[in-house]
């Protein structure tokens, strides 16, 4: 990896590039790299999840002044989901930097929802660390401001599996089944898959480190196909 390309591609340069080189290990690499000199991003990962949680937070809050609390925190939880946080390292190209063992790679481990979101969020631990508050805002509010208003605007922040069960029973009197079709990763983390159904069709997939966050993420590409459906009707 080319340190100076990859801060290019994030936009910030780091003071200290071995946090960054952590940030951009994943766990398969040291399993492929004999004697490693560089420790694996699941701490950092774990520290960034929870300045993502403040620094968003801390924005809706202020932004938002007249949204109650448990808004805010669908509106967080929106924000943070594993499958938009591997969006916002696509956009930085974050995959094509990630140091990762050839079987992960072959098996398209750069382009994985669940190894992108962690990269990310290792990122900004790592950041976090390097440069303070300051220089995570930085980062991260152009990405929540991109994102803020469609999903207001679609409602998408709400709970998905609700609102798919009542547009399935309301158009075809049928309510949605879900069935965990697959889980990969070590226990500490997992990354599952759940399908959701009406009668035999899938409606939709999605991953998720727990099973509740895959079937979410299953609703939400579920609430789209229907959606889709409804408007060529």
């Amino acid at each position: 990896m080319n340190i100076e390309t990859a801060q290019r591609d994030f936009g910030v340069t780091f003071s200290d590039s071995e946090l960054l080189q952590s940030a951009l290990t994943h766990r398969s690499y040291l399993n492929e790299t004999p004697n490693p000199t560089v420790r694996d991003n699941e701490r950092l990962e774990f520290l960034g999840d929870a300045v993502l949680d403040f620094i968003t937070g801390e924005y809706l809050y202020h932004h938002f002044p007249d949204v109650k609390e448990g808004e805010l925190t669908s509106l967080r939880s929106a924000l943070v989901r594993t499958e938009m946080l591997a969006d916002f390292a696509g956009r930085i190209n974050l995959g094509a930097h990630i140091f990762m063992g050839k079987g992960e790679e072959e098996t398209g481990g750069r382009e994985r929802p669940a190894i992108l979101c962690g990269a990310f969020e290792a990122l900004v631990g790592a950041l976090y660390l390097d440069q303070g508050l300051d220089a995570v805002r930085k980062l991260v509010t152009p990405f929540i401001e991109a994102e803020i208003g469609t999903i207001l605007r679609t409602k998408s922040h709400h709970d998905a599996k609700s609102r798919f069960q009542e547009l399935a029973q309301s158009i075809h009197k049928i309510t949605p089944h879900y069935k965990t079709i697959g889980e990969e990763g070590p226990d500490h983390n997992k990354t599952f898959t759940v399908a959701v159904y009406l009668d035999e069709t899938e409606y939709g997939r999605g991953k998720g480190s727990n099973k509740q966050r895959a079937a979410q993420a299953a609703a939400r590409v579920a609430l789209a196909k229907l959606h889709a459906e409804v408007e060529e009707s």
